[in-house]
This record gives C-alpha cells, structure tokens and sequence, in this order.
C-alpha cells in the first residue's frame, strides 16, 4: 500500500475520532459517537497492518485473545465496577504504550545503537518519554484500581518525604532523560533507561497513594491524559501518524476534562495532587450541631406525594445499590402524579468523569431531565423535596459556611435550599471521603437509613397502592 493511500486512511480515521468524541458529548448520540470512533480505530489498525508487513499469525493470536477477554470483561462487570475497569483501561493503555517504545529501543540496540539514525535526540527522548509517563500512567492506574476497588483503603496515604521523594524522581526523571537523548548509544544508556522506566513507576505510586477517594474522578480524567500522551510519544517513537493524532486527542481532551473538574471543586491541579485532601488531619474544626433525624418510608411518601418539584440528586450510593432503574420508576410516578422532577448532576459526582449520567441513561432517564449544576442552583429555592441518593461532599453546605473544612470553596447542589430534603443512607458514617455532611443535621432534612434500591422501591411501592 502506498505512503499516499495510508495517510489518507489515517486522516480518515482522525476524522471519525473527532466526530466520535463530539457525539459523546449528548446522551442522544452517545453510543454512535462510540461506534464512529471504533470503527476509525479499526479502519487505523487495518491499514496499519496492510502497511507493516508483519507476522499476521501473531497479530490475529493478540486480537483475538484481546477481543475474547475484552468481551467477556464488559460483559461481567457491573456499572459499580466502571470506575475501576476504567483505572485498568488507563493503566493497560499506559504499560501498552511502555512495552512499544521498549520494544523500538530494543531494536535499535540490538542493530548497534540510535546513534546513526536521523533525528538521534528526538528519537531518544520520545522513547524515554513514553517509556517514562507510561510507567507512570500504569502503576497511577493500578493504585487507583486499588483504591477504588477497595483493595487499599481510600483515605490519603501520606507517606514520610513523600512529596521531597516525589521531587527527587521528578529531577532524576529530567536529568537522566537528557543524558540519554544526548548520549543514547553510550555504555551506560540501557540502565539509563530502565532507571528512568522505574523512577516513573515509582512516581505514579507517590503520586497517587497520597490522593484521597474523593479526588478520584479528577485522578481518573488526568490519568486517561497521561496514557493519551504516553500514546501519542510511541506514536513519535515507531513513526505511525495515526497513533500520534489519537494520543493527541485523548491526551488533550482528558487534560481539558481535569481541569474543568478542578474548577468544579473550586481548586487547582496542584492542590488536588498534593494537599492529600480527605486525610485524617483535614477535618473541619468547626463542631456540628444538632443530630441526624430519622424518617419512615411511609411519612416520605406523605411529603413526596404532595410535593410540586423534585429534585434528584444521585451519588455513588446510588450506583453502589444499582437503584437507578428504580430511581428512575419512581420519577416516572411523580410525573404522573404532578411534579416536575429533575436529576441535579454535579461534575465530580460518582468516582469517575460522567459516572452519574452513564447511570441514568442505562436506566433511560431522559437526557432532559438532567440538569447541570450551575443551572439547577437558582432553582433550588423554589423545589419543594430534593432527594440525595449517596451523595456527600457534592451536596455539603460546609463547602460555603465553614472556612475551616477541606471543601470549603467547592461549589455544590445547594440541596440545603430546598423545603424538605431526604437523603438516602446505608448508616450513620461519613462518606468516601470521610467528611461529616452538615446538610444531614438540618432541622429541614429526614434521614431514609438502609438499601438505597430497597428504599425507592419500598416509595414506588407506596405509590403504586
């Protein structure tokens, strides 16, 4: 196949990547969007093939065994699991985009060195660039696999230096990336190479131990950037245009994404990194007063069946008790019996980017029932109930009284406002993140305790009567 024909079925393929992305955007054209950008990928790989000339006996054995366990996979895991299998995705595309630029150094050393090809340096430091934030990106991912998993515990880690050793590998990083763009041939590259590949697992280890389960989402987003970077410095590594415009865009949308959830938080990259927020030693100082009250499923169907406007405002206890398909029952009867309800989605909700909306049109909640945070706040004076399903931090009102909690600053879901709320909890802990919510010690607000799902559904039940 020709050079002409390939970068013409590789721009091709960038096409349908950014049509795909842009149809992500709406619930409507989501699951095009994603079949536009599958099959660009596809329509990448096959000309690729047709391109390389390779073994193709072990290039179907990889696709597929990765189809099979690919299939499997999504098949098995449940929508509490996303967060964790998106981790893994992002640590497999990190440690994919490692062993390519490993496996190009390996050849040119093998064959006498890098030395004699054009553009040396460049081709140096884009291998140990890849070879580096790919380690990074796959140890980062399997911490938060961790974390997110339950497997290591979701408070801060904060280790002893933690933040001078994160330094020190920053600056080994830097130096010994030079030396071997400069001197990529000399007698001690190769252990060069392998201290800057482990300096970048390490880094993601020390980076990512520290962050707390409520900075997860942001975690998630800038890990899916940095394993689109890693991908796009391979791309530069192995020469594949296609591989470098796709990393490109995942590695800048991801980017764009982290850092519209740190202003949704009120809070800088920086801070969420390295402030090891949800720690032991953060709480607020100021004392809660009141106690949380209790109600009965019976006195919340009184209110709710009265009630003109409600408000539901979804959180990862919703997706840990699979309740969305109930939830979204239990909107249809109070349609049907009056009320205007929305779903109040706040952007770092859930455990990862968009958790809450992927929820809630599984259940074929309409797209327009969804309303932002920004724009649901103005109203939330006027609802009569608003209803918090496991969610904590996003709906604290300690974010803009008290200047002494951790949050204070994040903007949230002024549920606070609304004329009754009831919030759904398994008990009477704090959240994920650990931080006590002032919005359940309201005079106004009525604890529903146990089974998220087996509570809507004892509601839909009363309904339905």
């Amino acid at each position: 196949m020709s050079s002409i024909l390939v970068n013409i079925a590789y721009i091709a393929a960038a096409i349908l990547f950014i049509f795909g992305i842009k149809m992500l955007g709406s619930a409507d054209t989501a699951r095009r969007g994603n079949l536009i950008s599958a099959l660009g990928m596809l329509l990448a790989i096959v000309v690729t093939l047709f391109k390389s000339g390779m073994d193709y006996q072990w290039v179907w054995i990889g696709l597929g065994v990765g189809a099979v366990i690919g299939a499997i996979w999504a098949r098995w895991v449940k929508m509490t699991g996303m967060p964790e299998l998106v981790a893994l995705f992002n640590g497999f595309g990190g440690l994919a985009s490692t062993l390519v630029a490993w496996a190009e150094y390996q050849k040119y050393f093998s064959e006498g060195g890098i030395g004699g090809v054009e553009n040396a340096t460049f081709l140096a430091v884009v291998i140990v660039a890849a070879t580096w934030i790919g380690g990074l990106t796959f140890s980062g991912s399997m911490v938060a696999w961790g974390k997110l998993s339950g497997r290591l515990s979701g408070k801060p880690t904060l280790l002893p230096r933690q933040r001078l050793i994160a330094v020190v590998l920053v600056v080994l990083t830097i130096s010994s990336g030079t030396v071997f763009g400069l001197y990529p041939d000399s007698p001690i590259a190769y252990g060069i190479f392998l201290g800057v590949l482990v300096a970048g697992i390490g880094l993601g280890i020390f980076g990512v131990l520290p962050i707390g389960g409520g900075d997860m989402p942001v975690v998630i987003s800038l890990l899916n950037s940095l394993s689109g970077l890693a991908a796009s410095a391979a791309g530069f590594a192995i020469q594949n245009n296609v591989l470098i415009v796709a990393g490109c865009l995942v590695g800048c949308s991801g980017l764009i994404l982290t850092l519209i959830m740190c202003k949704a938080m009120n809070r800088n990259l920086a801070n969420v990194l390295f402030s090891g927020f949800g720690g032991e030693t953060q709480g607020s100082t100021e004392e809660v007063e009141g106690e949380m009250k209790a109600a009965s499923v019976s006195d919340a169907y009184y209110v709710l069946e009265a009630a003109r406007s409600v408000v539901i405002i979804p959180g990862y206890g919703m997706a840990v008790a699979q309740a969305q398909h109930v939830v979204k029952e239990l909107g249809d009867l109070l349609e049907d019996n009056g009320a205007e309800v929305s779903y109040a989605i706040h952007p770092v909700a859930g455990r990862m980017p968009g958790h809450m909306n992927v929820l809630l049109a599984e259940a074929d909640v309409p797209y327009e029932q969804l309303v932002e945070m920004d724009a649901i706040n103005p109203r939330m004076s006027s609802v009569d109930v608003a209803i918090v399903i496991g969610a904590n931090d996003v709906v604290n009102p300690a974010a803009s009284e008290d200047s002494s909690s951790p949050i204070y600053g994040m903007p949230i879901i002024t549920a606070n406002e609304a004329r009754t709320v009831y919030a759904l909890k398994r008990g009477q802990g704090a959240g994920f993140s650990g931080l006590v919510n002032k919005l359940y010690f309201l005079e106004r607000t009525r604890m529903l305790y146990g089974d998220a799902k087996e509570t809507v559904a004892a509601l839909v039940a009363e309904f339905k009567r």
